[in-house]
């Protein structure tokens, strides 16, 4: 089983929040890519070392991320 996590990126802001509250800091801005609003928006580099701890998708203030654990 694996832990899921969804960044709805036309939502992103890229405020970085997300980036400072993951304790695995496996968060990062995609600064090669921009949403259809013109942000740069966050991403999970790593999936596979995410805890599912909520902590990304507690902090976002646009309600971009949703996190599932298995």
């Amino acid at each position: 089983m694996s832990n899921h996590i969804y960044i709805e990126e036309i939502i992103c802001k890229g405020c970085a929040l997300c980036t400072t509250a993951c304790p695995k800091k496996i968060m990062e801005i995609d600064f090669d890519h921009l949403n259809a609003k013109g942000y740069h928006f966050s991403r999970c580099r790593e999936t596979d070392l995410c805890i599912a701890c909520g902590m990304c998708a507690v902090i976002c203030p646009e309600s971009a991320i949703t996190v599932e654990k298995e």
